[in-house]
């Protein structure tokens, strides 16, 4: 166990180097190690905590199956990825958390009163709330702590800066009061509430879980408080295909996207009532095929389109990691792009009706199609409806891939990822 300045002294020395590949891999050890001094200086000078002090991490995550279908209690497929925030905290001793991210104001939540407050609703203190909350509900300790956090998850980038944030805080209420007795499943039911209920956005499990269990995780939904999580055994560094993430420059935190999505609950919702069911995992799909005359007067069309994808998405999903699993790349890669095509045509989250001047997304995929030349695959990335697009490219197209999508995008807008094997995590303590 360190002080900040034991801390400080032992990352300088090469000490915690060891516990820093291990989460960033060896080819990031000497930018990891940067980043740890960084924070843990400026908690050192932010804050001066006296007692202990650690290395926290909560990474992004990548869906790859399964779009708008956790929050239906369907099937997905997600990985966390070496992009994330990382954080270095201290207990303070006082009944108050003040965390200092990096290019923003100190925030300061009092943990007297953990309600909901509608003055916060879509902000970083309703989620610090809200995690804070979620751990107290199940009977554990909170307490007060400092943190200095820095991230390089983009965001609004589908990656789920939100969901990495939640993951972050989490582990470390964990860690300093709980004695780390929430399990990284937990953790990510705490964020979903955080997300949720004090935040305001109906989103589901996926994020959190894609940031909290680490890997390429298959994850069956059917019983919430109990999901099934299954590790998928792949190794994408041998797929000979880059991860890609393309920022399409359009605002994905835009606040009325959060009713956009929001809308995308709703509608898949009021089809499962007409069934006197609240969730379409619980609609036969065949009860519904059978419905869609009616399903149309009562809901809508877009509503029964975006049902239709619910049902066929949730079903690649499982089909997904399969085909990974049996080392069956070139079938993983069909799927995603009938995913794609179902998101564009279907779910119709690629673009948001406020403002349908505003269509980067359409345009990132049509050029990005065009540059694959028919390889790899590409599809919406995450929530949709600005932000980015996701594409397996392969390797001996990938300097073309990203020259155009730069060129058409501008300079850094195209990033390549690795999948990360360790979830939201405690580095060095």
């Amino acid at each position: 166990m360190y002080s900040c300045n034991q801390l400080l002294q032992a990352l300088e020395a090469g000490q915690c180097d060891a516990p820093l590949a291990a989460v960033y891999t060896a080819g990031g050890l000497t930018q990891a190690r940067a980043r740890a001094l960084h924070v843990t200086q400026a908690l050192a000078d932010a804050f001066a905590p006296k007692g202990a002090a650690a290395l926290f991490s909560g990474p992004g995550r990548t869906e790859l199956g399964g779009n708008h279908t956790d929050h239906q209690r369907g099937h997905v497929l997600c990985a966390s990825v070496d992009m994330d925030m990382m954080a270095c905290a201290a207990p303070n001793g006082q009944n108050v958390i003040r965390v200092q991210s990096e290019g923003y104001p100190t925030l300061e939540v009092d943990l007297s009163d953990l309600s909901p407050r509608p003055e916060e609703a879509n902000s970083s203190a309703a989620l610090v709330r809200g995690v804070a909350a979620g751990i107290a509900q199940r009977g554990c300790a909170v307490g007060g702590f400092d943190a200095c956090a820095v991230s390089n998850v983009l965001s609004g980038s589908g990656l789920s800066s939100s969901a990495a944030y939640e993951i972050l805080i989490g582990n470390i209420i964990n860690h300093f009061f709980c004695e780390g007795k929430l399990d990284a499943i937990e953790l990510a039911k705490i964020g979903q509430y955080a997300e949720n209920v004090h935040f305001g956005k109906l989103s589901g499990l996926m994020d959190q879980m894609g940031s909290s269990v680490g890997g390429a995780v298959a994850i069956d939904f059917g019983d919430p408080a109990d999901p099934v999580v299954r590790p998928i055994s792949y190794d994408f560094a041998a797929s000979g295909h880059a991860l890609c993430i393309v920022d399409t420059g359009s605002d994905h935190s835009a606040k009325h996207l959060t009713e956009d999505y929001s809308n995308i609950t709703r509608e898949m919702r009021s089809v499962a009532v007409h069934f006197s069911k609240q969730l379409l995992r619980e609609v036969p799909e065949a009860d519904f095929r059978a419905a869609i005359p009616a399903l149309r007067r009562e809901c809508g069309d877009r509503a029964v389109l975006r049902a239709l994808h619910f049902y066929d998405d949730d079903r690649r999903a499982v089909q997904e990691a399969d085909a990974l699993e049996q080392g069956n790349f070139a079938a993983f890669l069909a799927l995603v792009n009938a995913s794609g095509v179902s998101s564009s045509l279907h779910l119709q989250n690629t673009w948001s009706t406020a403002d349908p001047r505003q269509q980067a997304i359409p345009l990132a995929l049509a050029f990005g199609r065009e540059l694959l030349e028919g390889t790899g695959s590409i599809r919406v990335h995450g929530g949709g409806f600005a932000g980015t697009i996701q594409a397996f490219v392969p390797l001996e197209k990938l300097d073309a891939f990203r020259s155009g999508m730069e060129a058409l995008l501008g300079p850094g807008m195209c990033h390549v990822l690795r999948v990360r094997p360790q979830g939201g995590c405690v580095v060095v303590d």
